[in-house]
């Protein structure tokens, strides 16, 4: 599948695009099936769709949404870095959201204490128990990208991104900080109908070329990742520099 490539002037225009579509595509989702699935992402363009979320939904019925992240920090709950913590903040504060159709990564002061894989362990079960017993096939999964092209907590030359067979890994020695961190799987994004990339900055360049050109997903995490309808990269023109 060719991958959806949208360049745009600005990071705002990115984040304004992307929001509309996220509205279009959840609606047609609910539409079709009722309850439609979304992973969410951290990162400033992550967070600031959200932010136009929360500001105009359209149609979006959230009562009707089953939200998952792709990554999170394994730090306590109050922790700013958390990505759920942002998200909260952000749209799931401001909307009607169903709380047990909310589905956050454990934090280091929760059920399973300082037990990091008891708490990726158990993100993988919440993902078979709303599965069905298999990981569900997100209607649509964001990714933000780092310059190196990590994606959730997977990054290059890794066992998390290597990962195979496990949906949901423990991260102990991530090269950003913090090091500790719970992830999705490549697996698991690939069985995404729509996985879309907000990407935006110079120091993404070539990343975004990388994963444009085929590289390996072991040297360039975002290379592996794709979606089974769709695939689309939100670029501003830095990041689309080396394209």
């Amino acid at each position: 599948m060719i991958p959806e490539t949208l360049v745009f002037d600005d990071k705002a225009d990115l984040v304004t695009t992307a929001a509309r579509r996220f509205v279009d595509l959840v609606t047609r989702a609910q539409a079709d099936h009722g309850v439609a699935s979304v992973v969410l992402t951290g990162g400033s363009n992550g967070i600031a769709i959200l932010r136009s979320l929360a500001a105009d939904s359209g149609g979006i019925d959230w009562a009707k949404v089953e939200l998952f992240w792709g990554d999170d920090r394994f730090v306590p709950d109050d922790d700013p870095e958390r990505n759920y913590g942002q998200a909260r903040d952000a749209l799931l504060d401001h909307v009607p959201v169903d709380p047990a159709r909310v589905h956050p990564m454990a934090p280091s002061d929760g059920a399973f204490g300082d037990d990091i894989d008891a708490a990726a362990a158990d993100y993988a079960g919440v993902l078979s128990r709303v599965g069905a017993g298999q990981v569900p096939h997100f209607d649509l999964h964001l990714l933000g990208m780092g310059g190196e092209g990590h994606i959730n907590s997977l990054f290059p030359h890794t066992t998390a991104t290597a990962e195979s067979m496990k949906t949901v890994v423990a991260v102990e020695d991530s090269p950003k900080p913090p090091p500790r961190r719970i992830t999705l799987t490549l697996p698991v994004v690939n069985r995404s109908k729509a996985v879309w990339f907000l990407v935006a900055g110079a120091d993404k360049a070539e990343a975004v070329a990388a994963a444009h050109s085929g590289a390996h997903a072991a040297d360039w995490p975002c290379a592996g990742a794709h979606g089974t309808d769709e695939t689309v990269w939100f670029l501003d023109q830095p990041a689309a520099a080396r394209l």
